[in-house]
């Protein structure tokens, strides 16, 4: 019973520190650029994963472990954050955050197509509801001139992250400092790569504000992650993946503090439909497979 109560508040802490980290990520852009942005959050929170697994003596990844970390860096650090920025380009942020909305619907159908979980209509059902509710939440900022190639961005980039939950399940556990610092890294590598290919002038932060949002993304990245493996280790993916549709609720809560900016009836409507897709979808299925099955065919 502790165990379960340990885990739902490691839960509720993700789902705060991912909606604030969309206020974070706003100050942010106002000084560096979006891939040199997120590749400087990576590599400083990577540094920071390395040497705590120094310290603790913790081993890092080996083998099919190793092989886990890189792609976890790949598709949830790289793939997902680059796919994301790159949409919000010409996407609203509103928008972007229904479509992340959608991972426990995706993370539902890729882990019965992976053989982790069996097909469950709740599931189904209650992140419907869920998505419905974000997209109420947002319909004000919802835009219908948004480019097709932004919309296919931001869908693959929810995709790439519900996949990423979901790979990580097939190799053994490390200890979550240890998959992070690998994952990071790999992450930090591959997105400072493509700003470069982008071709995106990298700066040196001035502002105050752009520092301390800089400084709190790198810190609420390092909490976020190690606690996101945490509860992935002891729920199920599809569980797991139900910090997206909360935490855009935490992001409106947090602006409308920090900001000023007011909270309409549809945050009220849409939240209730967020909390109660998710309650639904997700009761009962704290449960997880105890040995993860191989990628290699049967």
């Amino acid at each position: 019973m502790r165990g379960d109560r340990v885990t739902l508040a490691a839960f509720l802490v993700t789902v705060v520190l991912a909606g604030l980290n969309f206020v974070g990520v706003r100050f942010s852009n106002r000084e560096l650029p979006p891939f040199e942005g997120a590749a400087l959050r990576f590599a400083a929170a990577a540094v920071l994963f390395f040497a705590f697994t120094r310290a603790r003596a913790i081993p890092l990844p080996r083998r099919r472990g190793l092989v886990g970390a890189l792609l976890f860096g790949l598709l949830a650090f790289f793939g997902s954050y680059a796919l994301a920025y790159w949409g919000l380009v010409s996407a609203p942020a509103g928008l972007g955050s229904v479509s992340f909305a959608l991972v426990p619907l995706i993370t539902a159908v890729l882990a019965v197509v992976h053989g982790l979980e069996p097909l469950r209509p709740r599931s189904l059902l209650g992140g419907a509801v869920a998505a419905i509710g974000i997209a109420i939440v947002f319909s004000d900022q919802l835009s219908a001139s948004v480019p097709v190639a932004a919309l296919a961005a931001l869908f693959v980039g929810a995709a790439t992250a519900a996949e990423a939950g979901v790979v990580i399940k097939y190799f053994p556990r490390s200890h979550p400092a240890a998959t992070n610092a690998v994952a990071m890294a790999v992450g930090a590598v591959c997105l400072t790569g493509l700003s470069l290919i982008a071709g995106e002038r990298w700066v040196v932060p001035a502002s105050t504000t752009t520092i301390v949002a800089f400084c709190y993304l790198v810190v609420s990245t390092i909490g976020l992650f190690a606690l996101g493996l945490y509860v992935l280790g002891r729920w199920t993916a599809t569980a797991t993946s139900f910090q997206f549709p909360l935490s855009p609720l935490v992001t409106v809560a947090a602006a409308a503090v920090l900001a000023g900016e007011t909270v309409s009836p549809n945050f009220l409507v849409g939240g209730v439909l967020v909390l109660g897709g998710v309650i639904a979808a997700a009761s009962g299925r704290t449960a997880t497979r105890q040995a993860a099955p191989s990628l290699r065919p049967a």
